[in-house]
């Protein structure tokens, strides 16, 4: 997933699951929108934060966020 360390990003929404993530990855490519995505998968606790947290979260520069929320909104309703 795309990475990128740059202070004007921010998070915008936490995943429940890995298929969100894969799902808004190819949404946000398709639509040039700048991202990365991050997990709170950590392999010395087994995944533990992820049950806590969401399976992780997405970081873009704040004049997408409402787009990336709508975005991730239709993805969450078509997954019902």
């Amino acid at each position: 997933m795309n990475k990128r360390s740059d202070n004007s990003y921010q998070k915008v929404v936490v995943f429940d699951n890995y298929f969100q993530a894969e799902l808004m990855q190819k949404a946000l490519t398709d639509a040039h929108i700048p991202f990365y995505i991050e997990s709170y998968h950590d392999s010395a606790y087994n995944g533990l934060f992820q049950f806590q947290k969401g399976w992780g979260y997405i970081k873009a520069p704040v004049e997408y966020h409402q787009q990336i929320k709508q975005i991730y909104e239709n993805i969450k309703s078509d997954q019902n």
